[in-house]
């Protein structure tokens, strides 16, 4: 067993949705989140930028000597998880793969869509992790970048009129497309879930990226023996790099109990 924490990052309130699987999952385990709140959104940035904040995310969350890292981040996963893995010796998870390897298998028609960050949709990481899967698909991808601001300015009930505006112009290409199988290829986009589910119809499955790296995670550390015993609640520190405060108030809706925010000081 290891005892040590598990790291999460993510530009801002969305790697929550990787949290909350690990809280559910594996209530056990010792949690340090990172929201890199200051520099969100990371979808517009360029690659060089994103690989520089994602390095600066992982020293941050290695000096508190973490036993792995979940890259609870599309846009970081799809262009700077390599970069990651050969900088430094902890094993690193991110939410690309696990989520192709899903909707790959739960697809029925053979239709997948994949929306995401600009910096995602560009990279084409999601395309080539479902057309490595061995299936004949035929894969529409679409940027959505109103997204990740309308979560972070707390939007995201599915009666608010802002979340529905958006989401029919981020997401009418894509239902003329017909998937029956969509990936929420940014770790934000789960908190629009349902809005999302009642615009493109319920016979639409929705695969959450981070919730699929989080179960991806918890697997590893099971077959390593790394899982903490289960006689003890696990420990939970959450930071941003932004406004602690505003950190807290979303990060406690969403997760169902109040969040105690410090600050991350790079």
């Amino acid at each position: 067993m290891d005892r040590r924490a598990i790291g999460i990052f993510d530009s801002g309130l969305g790697g929550l949705t990787a949290a909350k699987v690990l809280e559910e999952t594996m209530p056990c385990e010792n949690i340090i989140y990172l929201g890199d709140t200051a520099n969100m959104p990371y979808g517009p940035r360029s690659r060089e930028d994103i690989t520089r904040l994602a390095l600066q995310n992982a020293e941050f969350l290695l000096e508190m000597d973490v036993k792995a890292i979940l890259v609870a981040c599309g846009t970081v996963s799809s262009n700077a998880l390599d970069k990651l893995r050969e900088s430094f010796n902890v094993p690193f998870f991110g939410v690309v793969d696990s989520a192709a390897l899903a909707a790959a298998e739960a697809t029925e028609t053979g239709r997948i869509g994949v929306i995401a960050t600009e910096a995602s949709i560009r990279s084409g990481a999601y395309r080539r992790a479902i057309e490595a899967c061995g299936k004949n698909v035929k894969v529409f991808e679409t940027a959505c970048p109103s997204f990740v601001p309308l979560v972070e300015s707390g939007h995201f009930a599915a009666e608010d009129t802002k979340v529905r505006a958006a989401v029919e112009a981020e997401l009418s290409a894509l239902k003329r497309f017909g998937a029956d199988t969509v990936i929420l290829g940014c770790t934000h986009f789960p908190l629009l879930g349902e809005a999302i589910a009642e615009y493109l119809g319920e016979e639409v499955q929705l695969i959450s990226c981070g919730g699929e790296a989080a179960l991806a995670l918890r697997e590893y550390l099971h077959n390593e023996n790394k899982l903490c015993p289960d006689s003890e609640m696990g420990g939970r520190r959450w930071f941003t790099s932004g406004d602690t405060a505003v950190f807290s108030a979303g990060a406690g809706v969403f997760l169902g109990h109040s969040v105690e925010t410090e600050k991350a000081e790079f």
